[in-house]
């Protein structure tokens, strides 16, 4: 059996340049255990699977599978996945706005110009780091002190960042993290993983720079551009617009923008695809 098969690259206009994401688009009759195994296969660090929605308002429904496990929310695969649909010619229930059916609920994402795409970020559970932690913080990031007036923040919105501020960009890109202290960091935090930010000077190539780290097997892991991340960030700066650049230090040029409404913080970028095809499953 064969299925529709997309490779995009959110967050970016350039190819190459952002994060990618598998998508799946005719996910119907796949078990739990054969999305497993084929997000295992694609190496990515996220594959969705676009099944029919089960609520009358949504769109599409969506699962969202790690080389690991299953996320109920992912940032880039809902903007990926979105690109992917309407590719193949989704017509929205409401005009300029899709809505994702995904394991926290409703998600929506709204159309813009030039192609980007952004989705409301999820409320999130905002919980001060432990501060018997703030030792192994610093030994995940290699510093030996904080700045005082952004402490640490457990952010959990489905999947779940710590969330640190640094003084600037600079301080954000200098930052050589530790594998082992991070592994153990994520388990006593209960957290996905680590994410810093940190503003630059005025007319550089953004407002902001984010970085965002795991450990999956043992092995560090720096994410190209996170949409979960950013969208925790965006929620600990409430009514502020901002541009960010991620994956510098990775060679990537991601690109995100932040915007604010009455419903919230939006998540925006563009996207484009790599690989269009077939996947055989049989």
């Amino acid at each position: 059996m064969t299925r529709r098969f997309k490779q995009i690259d959110v967050f970016t206009a350039v190819p190459l340049k952002g994060n990618p994401l598998a998508v799946i688009l005719d996910a119907d009759g796949l078990s739990d255990a054969q999305m497993q195994a084929i997000a295992r296969w694609t190496n990515l660090s996220e594959t969705t699977f676009v099944l029919p929605a089960t609520d009358p308002a949504a769109d599409y429904r969506v699962r969202i599978f790690t080389t690991q496990e299953e996320f109920p929310f992912a940032g880039h695969p809902t903007l990926g996945t979105a690109h992917a649909l309407l590719e193949v010619g989704l017509r929205p229930k409401t005009p300029g706005v899709l809505v994702q059916q995904c394991g926290i609920g409703l998600v929506p994402v709204r159309m813009g110009a030039n192609g980007a795409l952004g989705f409301g970020a999820p409320p999130a559970q905002l919980d001060p780091m432990d501060n018997e932690l703030l030792p192994l913080l610093h030994a995940t990031l290699g510093l030996d002190r904080l700045p005082a007036r952004h402490p640490p923040v457990v952010a959990n919105m489905g999947i779940c960042w710590l969330v640190m501020r640094l003084a600037s960009a600079a301080d954000c890109l200098a930052v050589v993290p530790n594998a082992v202290a991070l592994a153990e960091l994520m388990r006593r935090s209960a957290s996905n993983g680590v994410a810093i930010y940190g503003a630059h000077a005025a007319g550089g190539p953004a407002d902001m720079e984010v970085r965002a780290f795991t450990v999956e097997n043992g092995v560090l892991l720096e994410d190209p551009v996170t949409g979960s991340a950013n969208a925790c960030i965006a929620r600990l700066m409430p009514g502020h617009d901002y541009r960010v650049r991620q994956g510098t230090a990775i060679g990537r040029d991601g690109r995100v923008t932040v915007v604010h409404d009455a419903d919230g913080p939006w998540i925006c970028g563009r996207s484009v695809t790599i690989i269009d095809g077939m996947l055989r499953t049989k």
